[in-house]
């Protein structure tokens, strides 16, 4: 099990002599030596475990073609004013049309839509397996059983303008104390809650490595409050496929659905319990080797 939930900062320089010497580890010419420029640098969610995985694992990958990667933490409105101002490459976990749709309405024409690497996410409202609802209609009248808390996550992360916003006016839950914090305050009560045996009721998202960690399950959502499936894209700036055309059209191409991921997350977040993830995710992609080669083939 995981115990220490809260992500690092993580900024590493890739494998610099295979940039220079334009080796790659995969057997062929270089990338880099075949045209694209050699630094890329990946913008990720703080607390966004699904980014950080896909992330973690384009690293992998683009130092394996000879490419130096530098992964970059920060909230979504940092991310994506650094995208636009060409100071980040890219970032991977870009949620539509919901999500993530302000900023992509204020930032969209200074980056490039890459396209969707997954088209099976969603913003859910979670509670203990055992709770005594099943449905959101049910949880304004069952609100003391709950703490009469709704625990969230970060203040600018468009599940929580979703929850102020929709979840609950819909749902008359106006009496419930919304508590704000992180995602990682999220999971640390989360974790509590569920092995104490206590009710909890927190906002989340799918595809997350909780639904295998944790024994949860989502409330039904009759309204539609919290608004269908969605895609996650990956978004660059616009001259990324003009300095790096290569690896510009590995990540359009990119395609990952959600029980490959679930298998990435769970190796890096639950079954080791650290955050330097460059030999746990060398160690995934050796066991998956189909998968990760077929991430290059153009």
């Amino acid at each position: 099990m995981r115990k220490g939930i809260l992500t690092k900062a993580i900024a590493l320089a890739g494998v610099a002599g295979l940039a220079l010497t334009g080796c790659s580890a995969s057997g062929g010419g270089s990338t880099v030596e075949n045209g694209d420029e050699a630094d890329v640098t990946i913008a990720v969610f703080n607390g966004w475990d699904e980014g950080i995985a896909v992330s973690e694992l384009w690293k992998h990958v683009l130092e394996n073609e000879g490419y130096s990667v530098t992964l970059e933490y920060a909230d979504p409105a940092p991310v994506f004013t650094g995208v636009a101002d060409g100071d980040y490459d890219l970032t991977l976990d870009t949620w539509l049309p919901l999500t993530h749709a302000s900023y992509v309405e204020e930032y969209g024409d200074n980056m490039v839509d890459l396209g969707a690497w997954n088209d099976e996410a969603a913003l859910t409202i979670a509670v203990n397996e055992d709770a005594p609802i099943t449905s959101l209609a049910e949880l304004a009248d069952n609100a003391d059983q709950f703490n009469n808390q709704i625990i969230g996550i970060d203040p600018g992360a468009g599940l929580t303008k979703t929850t102020q916003e929709q979840v609950i006016p819909t749902y008359g839950l106006e009496d419930m104390e919304f508590v704000i914090s992180s995602t990682p305050g999220m999971l640390s009560e989360l974790e509590s809650a569920t092995a104490a045996g206590e009710n909890i009721v927190v906002t989340l998202w799918r595809p997350h490595w909780a639904y295998d960690e944790y024994p949860i399950r989502d409330l039904e959502d009759p309204e539609g409050a919290l608004g269908g499936a969605e895609g996650m894209h990956t978004y660059s700036s616009t001259d990324f496929g003009t300095t790096h055309p290569t690896a510009a059209q590995w990540l359009s191409n990119f395609k990952m659905d959600s029980e490959t991921l679930y298998s990435l997350e769970n190796a890096m977040f639950n079954e080791n319990d650290t955050t330097d993830y460059g030999p746990i995710v060398e160690q995934w992609a050796s066991e998956n080797q189909e998968f990760v080669d077929g991430l290059t083939t153009e």
